[in-house]
């Protein structure tokens, strides 16, 4: 991915650069301390991101914004500001997050890995073979003695219950009658990890990857309150499925 920095006060533009360079592979192209400028540069010139303050000269970041949201090819923009307020503007835009100042490094490094892992899907979505080429992986889930036909792309993650499967989706919990192991077989693996003896998560369902102990994981999920472990012994395989 490339990147541009937006910020009109060097020391927190450098602090930012630094930050992404340590905790992503983002290369970051430009810097600009001023709005217009970045609106000409965008005009003529295409980047993946955009890290953009909203107090700067001539063009605020929240006009700038808005007029990036009318491009045809829309970068990401993520807000760097000091500014609470200005939250939910931001998400009327459709930016992709808002980061407070002064920075905070543990939610910088998630931010940047939330970024990655979102561009890799997009991606994925946009080399992968058209709708009706596409093979879609049907799983029979259980509720109230009633099997559901569910596609694999609506489970979040799936859990071992002593002999059976509960399997999360954003609005109900399943049981499966065979164990995590054989339920696993069934599901897509470039999509689905087993990242604990107990657990298998949606790797495209991860909204936050935090350090735990040991140097090991715990995965937060899209409008879920879960919190998954990643065993010790799946730690290697986790990151480079993940690029960390």
């Amino acid at each position: 991915m490339k990147g541009i920095i937006v910020e009109d006060e060097l020391p927190a533009m450098e602090e930012l650069r630094y930050l992404i360079e340590t905790y992503s592979s983002i290369e970051i192209t430009d810097t600009f301390s001023d709005g217009l400028d970045v609106l000409k540069f965008l005009q003529e010139n295409e980047t993946d991101v955009v890290f953009l303050d909203i107090n700067i000269p001539s063009l605020d970041g929240m006009l700038l914004a808005g007029s990036i949201s009318k491009f045809r090819k829309k970068p990401y923009i993520i807000f760097t500001t000091a500014y609470a307020e200005h939250a939910a503007r931001a998400f009327e835009l459709e930016a992709f997050d808002y980061i407070l100042k002064p920075y905070d490094e543990e939610r910088i490094a998630s931010v940047l890995r939330k970024l990655e892992a979102a561009d890799r899907r997009e991606h994925h979505t946009a080399g992968s073979p058209p709708p009706g080429n596409k093979k879609t992986v049907r799983i029979n889930l259980k509720k109230d003695e009633k099997i559901i036909v569910t596609d694999a792309n609506d489970i979040d993650y799936a859990e071992a219950n002593e002999k059976d499967t509960f399997v999360h989706t954003k609005k109900e919990t399943y049981t499966v009658h065979e164990s995590l192991s054989d339920f696993y077989k069934q599901l897509p693996k470039d999509q689905f990890f087993r990242c604990h003896r107990s657990y298998i998560v949606n790797l495209s369902k991860i909204h936050e990857i935090v350090q735990w102990f040991n140097q090991t994981y715990l995965l937060r999920l899209e409008d879920s309150d879960a919190e998954i472990p990643v065993s010790r012994s799946n730690v290697k395989d986790f990151r480079q499925l993940m690029h960390l």
